[in-house]
């Protein structure tokens, strides 16, 4: 545990979160200095849903997984820590945390009424699912065997269209 709070990584974690809060007051102050105020504020009020809801199914589904949740795609079964989840949130989609992250990153930029960083961000996080999703799951398939198989047959990827 002494690992996660040293030095460089709260370092990074400071710089991460400084250029966040950068981008995105320097995109709200650049749209209200180009367009100005405008009335549509349901729009931004619409992404800050998005954000909100997609903040919460990922996060369900990192409690849910417990140990079970990397944010690096195992290529080795630990039998000890690796178990298939199927309950909760992940009774919905395959994939919740990658859903929720693509809704949150969406609805950031719903939220900052951009229209074409919105098309940008949903198509790259789409571009990076498209790929990410088949990789994992080819060893997901290879570690549950036809008990994935027949769970992904179930239950949508939580990206759309990707199958």
């Amino acid at each position: 545990m002494t690992e996660f709070f040293n030095s460089t990584i709260c370092r990074q974690l400071l710089q991460m979160f400084l250029a966040i809060i950068f981008f995105h007051i320097s995109e709200y102050i650049l749209a209200i200095a180009i367009h100005g105020r405008s009335n549509y504020w349901w729009i931004s009020d619409f992404g800050l849903v998005m954000v909100v809801i997609g903040e919460i199914i990922r996060k369900t589904a990192i409690l849910t997984a417990g140990q079970a949740f990397t944010h690096l795609i195992k290529i080795y079964h630990d039998e000890e820590h690796h178990k298939l989840v199927t309950h909760g949130v992940y009774r919905f989609v395959r994939h919740p945390g990658y859903c929720g992250f693509f809704i949150w990153s969406i609805g950031t930029q719903i939220m900052l009424c951009n229209p074409i960083s919105t098309i940008a961000f949903a198509i790259i996080v789409w571009n990076f699912f498209a790929k990410r999703i088949p990789y994992e799951e080819y060893f997901l398939r290879q570690f549950f065997g036809s008990e994935y198989d027949e769970y992904a047959s179930q239950v949508p990827s939580g990206i759309p269209f990707v199958e």
